[in-house]
């Protein structure tokens, strides 16, 4: 097997490059990858079918990424939830703590996008340093979830060097990953790499999958390799335009994830990132989704429909709406329609 670092190392970094592999005419996103960087590793090129698929379309520069005049550089305020470099603390026990700045495809919805891949993102020795320092100064902190650019493409002794020094900080309990290597680069997940992975638990690491077609056998492998560790895998899914926005994919791709051992933990709809626009569908279309695959698939198969609030103001979980009216009885409909009574037992908290 090719090793992932020559892998990434012959990602394609420019539409022109693609013509070698498809038949488009790649002259209108040269300007795209001048303002969002491009990478496409051989082995996420490979699950790409044909031209303007629901991959193609998560990996390539599109025109309308420059004609986004709706959504902002940094929706979620994470700069200004920023105390030091690279933390970012929304919530009260729990913080994001950004230790690399490059993944192993540059995904075209990206939260991030304005800095993953560029020189903006900048992660150091010394800003990792002074991230843990902060983590080990403020005791409220129970948790910490790592992110970037993916972590798990940091070396073996770095990531091992980072979670060392967190796993000793007494008050913080839970270490969190949140990595789209299984699905974008799956041979990343080394025995070696879980070995060290697993010397950390509590661990747990959320991964992304959006579409079954990235359901490979490389992926269910990483997957699997993770789990027999004793790792907690979940994925966090973006609600896509064009790419999954209906029930059918995504009941696969919720079934298919579970066979890998992997729990759909949230369905994102997407956020207000610039160059996203296209991307982003109207609530309803989530909440419908919803309506149809609840009650119709396993609630294991069932993740938490979720908006990230702009402004930094937090996860809001989207729901279809069963209940009419609570009185002595709950009333409601289930989720074939029909109506049901429920007594209630005392009065409203």
């Amino acid at each position: 097997m090719t090793h992932w670092k020559k892998i990434l190392q012959n990602s394609l970094n420019s539409p022109a490059e693609l013509t070698r592999y498809f038949d488009f005419d790649n002259t209108a996103l040269e300007a795209t990858c001048a303002s969002f960087p491009m990478r496409i590793n051989p082995y996420f090129l490979s699950l790409i079918q044909s031209v303007h698929d629901p991959l193609w379309k998560q990996a390539v520069p599109d025109p309308l990424e420059l004609e986004d005049t709706v959504c902002i550089a940094d929706p979620l305020a994470e700069e200004s939830l920023s105390p030091v470099p690279n933390i970012v603390h929304k919530y009260p026990d729990r913080v994001l703590f950004l230790v690399a700045s490059e993944c192993s495809m540059y995904c075209r919805f990206c939260t991030r996008k304005r800095m993953v891949g560029t020189s903006t993102m900048r992660i150091t020795e010394d800003s990792i340093e002074k991230g843990i320092t902060y983590i080990r100064r403020t005791k409220t902190i129970r948790e910490v979830l790592l992110s970037g650019g993916d972590p798990l493409l940091l070396s073996d002794n770095k990531l091992d060097s980072i979670l060392s020094r967190l796993h000793g900080i007494p008050h913080l309990e839970i270490i969190r990953i949140g990595s789209r290597v299984p699905c974008t680069l799956p041979m990343r997940i080394t025995k070696e790499l879980v070995t060290i992975l697993k010397k950390y638990h509590p661990l747990y690491i959320n991964t992304h999958f959006n579409h079954p077609q990235e359901l490979s056998e490389e992926a269910a492998e990483a997957c699997s390799l993770l789990a027999n560790a004793g790792i907690p895998l979940g994925c966090q899914t973006v609600l896509l335009k064009g790419i999954n926005d209906n029930a059918k994919t995504l009941k696969k791709l919720f079934l298919g994830l579970l066979r890998m051992r992997v729990k759909p933990y949230y369905l994102f709809q997407g956020d207000l990132t610039k160059g996203t626009n296209h991307f982003r569908t109207h609530s309803s279309c989530g909440i419908n989704i919803m309506r149809q695959l609840i009650g119709s698939v396993s609630g294991m198969a069932i993740p938490t429909l979720a908006l990230d609030a702009p402004g930094g103001k937090g996860k809001i979980p989207l729901t279809p709406q069963y209940i009419i009216s609570n009185g002595q009885d709950l009333t409601f409909k289930n989720y074939c329609g029909e109506l049901c009574t429920y007594p209630e037992n005392g009065d409203p908290i």
